[in-house]
């Protein structure tokens, strides 16, 4: 045999060896590198990082607001707690004297408040808290009545302070400020509707003023005005009493209550000289009082 015979037989062999298998090979071959060419992958990674760059720039942008954000809003709420805070202060302060001017009403005339107590008391009532605290006595009122009945028959009464229907004078030396007539017509509604429930429940009422006697009739007229009528006893002062001290006037006043049989249940008053007594088995109520007089009412 030839050379050239051996040589086509060899192609031949070849040929026939690499058959069907290796046409696919090659073909997949070539699809892998249609798939994974530098084109389809410098797209691919292009996109990638354009995401990422994306994504990046919007989380940086919003770092930034929030930042910027909060920068400029912490001052506003330091001013605001600060600001808070020292008139929490201030109201805690001027409390203090109040207290402090009440428990010594005789010294009124040679008393004076500090000014700024004026505007803690004007911003006690506008802000809201004079109201929240009208509303949480008058809870504690009403929920302490829901179990104590007076006893049928007997001289079980509840002692008001009838000053507290109105509010005289005050515009003087707070100033005309909405928020004080406002805070007068609330006390004057709240000292109504606690009468009225106390009435209804069948309570007995004594009513002290520290008023003149000469003034009964404008009391009286004030107090109908009001709806407030049925009480059964109306206290005011007499010329003698008026050159009492008001806290021995009151206790006097009580003693008689006591001698005549009757049985304070509880006082209701804003004021602490009414309030402060050695009266036994007896309930306290103070309403909150935003209004500081320098002047004993006469």
């Amino acid at each position: 045999m030839s050379a050239y015979d051996h040589e086509m037989e060899r192609g031949y062999s070849a040929s026939l060896s690499s058959g069907p298998e290796s046409d696919m090979e090659s073909e997949f071959g070539m699809e892998s590198v249609i798939y994974m060419s530098s084109f389809a992958a410098t797209i691919f990674v292009g996109v990638l990082v354009t995401i990422g760059v994306l994504l990046m720039i919007v989380l940086i942008t919003l770092v930034v607001m929030l930042q910027s954000c909060e920068s400029r809003n912490s001052g506003a709420v330091e001013m605001l707690r600060s600001v808070d805070q020292f008139d929490l202060n201030l109201y805690d302060y001027c409390k203090t004297v109040s207290l402090h001017a009440e428990l010594n009403i005789n010294s009124y005339e040679s008393y004076s408040l500090p000014q700024v107590c004026k505007n803690a008391a004007v911003k006690y009532i506008k802000h809201g808290h004079y109201t929240r605290d009208l509303s949480v006595v008058v809870s504690l009122v009403e929920n302490y009545f829901k179990n104590v009945t007076p006893v049928v028959g007997g001289r079980d009464v509840v002692l008001m302070d009838i000053d507290d229907l109105y509010v005289h004078r005050f515009q003087d030396y707070y100033g005309h400020h909405d928020g004080v007539q406002e805070a007068k017509l609330m006390k004057h509604a709240v000292f109504v509707q606690i009468y009225t429930k106390l009435r209804s429940a069948g309570w007995s009422l004594v009513l002290v003023s520290r008023k003149h006697e000469k003034r009964r009739g404008v009391v009286t007229d004030m107090l109908i005005a009001a709806r407030c009528g049925g009480w059964s006893k109306l206290i005011m002062r007499s010329d003698e009493e008026m050159k009492m001290d008001i806290h021995e006037y009151l206790y006097k006043q009580k003693a008689i209550m006591q001698a005549e049989g009757y049985h304070i249940a509880a006082v209701i008053s804003s004021r602490m000289d009414v309030l402060v007594s050695p009266l036994n088995s007896t309930q306290i109520f103070k309403l909150p009082n935003p209004f500081i007089t320098l002047e004993v009412e006469r």
